[in-house]
C-alpha cells in the first residue's frame, strides 16, 4: 500500500513525545495512567486523530475511540490500538508504537480510499498495572472481567483511589463497568506491539503474527512483624519481615527454575515505615508468575505461599498472599491468526510472555496481535529498541492487515 506523501510516520510521531513522562531518576520514561504524562499523550493523541478528521470519544471506562465511519454505523468494525502508559522507567515503544503505527496505517487506508466496514483505533487505559496493580484495567472494565467496585478501591503508591483519581480528572466514578454496546460495536481487534524478546532478532525478520499470551497473574505478599529500633532491638529479640522477605525473593527464584518454561518475578518491594534505622513493621512484595499451562502457574503461586508461611514464621511473622489479577492462557483467535498470515507470508508465528489488551478482549471479540522487532531484545526498560525501518514496516504490514479485513472479512454474525 502507497504511503501518502509528506505524511507522518511512526518515528517522526514517537518522536514528537519523546520528552513526555522522561524519568530522570529511573532513566527511560514513567507514565503512569492518568498522570500528567499520560494525560499529555492522550492530548497528542486526540490531536492527531482530529486533525485526521476522526470522530473521537471517551467511553466511561476511559478507552478513547478514533472512528472513521462515513455511513455513520459503528457496528463490525475492524478496530487496532494498543495503550500508552508505561512501567516506571520503561521503554518508549512499550505502547506508544501500537498508537502511532495505527495512525499511519489510517494514513494509508485514506489515501488509498479504502471503503467498506468502519474503522477506528482504541487507547486503553492503565494497561501496565503500573499505578493501580491491575494490568489492563481499562479493557477489564469493558469486558466486565473486574466488577467496578474493586476497581475503584484499588490504590496507587500514594494511597489515592482510583475512584478519587478518576473524579479528579473529571470522568464519574459511578459510571465505569462493563459496556456490551462498546463492547459490541467490534467485530475485530488487531494490536500492534513492540516484540517484548528476541524471536524476531534471531529469526532475522522484522514483523511477526502472535499465535498466544502465557497465563499470568500477580500476586501481593504481606510479611507482617514487630516495627522496633534498629539500635536498641537485639538481634534474638527480632521479628524482621524484612529478613523473611529476602528469604522469599530467593526461594522465588528457585521454585520457578525447577518448572520447565515458568517465569517468576519480585519486582517491587515496599517496607513500612521505610527507615534506614527501624526494623519494618511490614514488607508488601509483589509476585509476577507466568506460564503456559495455568493450572502450572496456579501450582507455582501455592508453592510460593508455603515459602511465604515458612519464610515468615522462622522470623515470628506473619505472611499472607492475595490475587490481584490473573490472566488464564490465551490462544488468539485461530481464522484471524491464519488471514493475517495469508496477508503477511514472510511473518513468523511467535507466542508472548507479556499480557495485553488483545488478551482480555479475546473471549468477548476475535483478537490478533502483529509484533516489532526489538534488536535488544530487552522491554519495560530503557534499553527497549525499535529501529525506524522496522517501525515503518510494521505500520505497513498494519495496513494491510487492515485493509483485508475491511474490504475481505465476512462481516460477524
Amino acid at each position: 500500500m502507497t504511503r501518502p506523501s509528506g505524511g507522518d510516520t511512526v518515528a517522526g510521531l514517537l518522536a514528537e513525545i519523546d520528552d513526555l513522562g522522561r524519568d530522570p531518576v529511573r532513566g527511560g520514561w514513567s507514565r503512569p495512567v492518568l498522570s500528567d504524562a499520560e494525560l499529555g499523550l492522550r492530548e497528542w493523541f486526540v490531536a492527531h486523530a482530529t486533525k485526521r478528521g476522526l470522530d473521537v470519544e471517551t467511553d466511561r471506562n476511559g478507552v478513547i475511540w478514533a472512528w472513521h465511519a462515513p455511513d455513520g454505523s459503528y457496528q463490525d468494525a475492524v478496530v487496532t490500538g494498543s495503550h500508552l502508559d508505561s512501567v516506571p522507567g520503561g521503554g518508549a515503544y512499550d505502547g506508544p508504537l501500537g498508537v502511532a503505527s495505527a495512525l499511519v496505517a489510517f494514513d494509508q487506508l485514506a489515501a488509498a480510499g479504502v471503503a467498506g466496514r468502519p474503522r477506528a483505533i482504541a487507547v486503553f487505559p492503565e494497561e501496565e498495572g503500573s499505578r493501580f496493580g491491575v494490568a489492563c484495567l481499562g479493557s477489564r472494565l469493558l469486558t466486565g472481567a473486574i466488577a467496578p467496585d474493586r476497581a475503584l478501591a484499588l490504590t496507587d503508591p500514594d494511597g489515592r483511589t482510583f475512584a478519587g483519581v478518576l473524579a479528579a480528572s473529571g470522568a464519574a466514578p459511578e459510571q465505569i463497568g462493563p459496556d456490551p454496546w462498546a463492547l459490541g460495536r467490534m467485530g475485530a481487534f488487531v494490536e500492534l506491539h513492540v516484540e517484548q524478546g528476541r524471536g524476531l532478532i534471531d529469526l532475522g525478520r522484522p514483523v511477526a503474527v502472535g499465535s498466544s499470551i502465557l497465563g499470568h497473574g500477580r500476586w501481593r505478599v504481606t510479611i507482617d512483624g514487630a516495627g522496633n529500633h534498629a539500635g536498641t532491638t537485639v538481634m534474638e529479640d527480632r521479628h524482621d519481615p524484612m529478613v523473611a522477605a529476602g528469604a522469599l525473593v530467593v526461594a522465588v527464584q528457585a521454585i520457578a527454575r525447577a518448572v520447565p518454561g515458568a517465569r517468576a518475578t519480585v519486582g517491587r518491594l515496599v517496607p513500612t515505615p521505610g527507615g534506614t534505622n527501624v526494623i519494618a513493621s511490614r514488607i508488601d512484595l509483589w509476585l509476577d508468575v507466568r506460564h503456559r499451562d495455568d493450572a502450572t502457574t496456579l501450582g507455582l503461586v501455592e508453592e510460593v505461599r508455603m515459602a511465604a508461611d515458612r519464610a515468615a514464621a522462622e522470623q515470628g511473622c506473619r505472611a499472607t498472599v492475595r490475587e490481584e489479577s490473573f490472566s488464564a492462557t490465551v490462544d488468539f483467535d485461530a481464522a484471524l491468526r491464519d488471514e493475517l498470515c495469508g496477508v503477511l507470508p514472510d511473518a513468523p508465528v511467535l507466542a508472548t510472555g507479556a499480557g495485553h489488551d488483545a488478551g482480555v478482549l479475546k473471549e468477548h471479540v476475535p483478537t490478533a496481535m502483529l509484533f516489532v522487532r526489538n534488536p535488544t531484545g530487552v522491554s519495560h526498560a530503557p534499553d527497549e529498541v525499535v529501529e525506524d525501518a522496522d517501525a515503518e514496516e510494521g505500520a505497513d504490514a498494519l495496513a494491510a492487515t487492515l485493509q483485508h479485513l475491511i474490504t475481505h472479512r465476512e462481516p460477524a454474525i
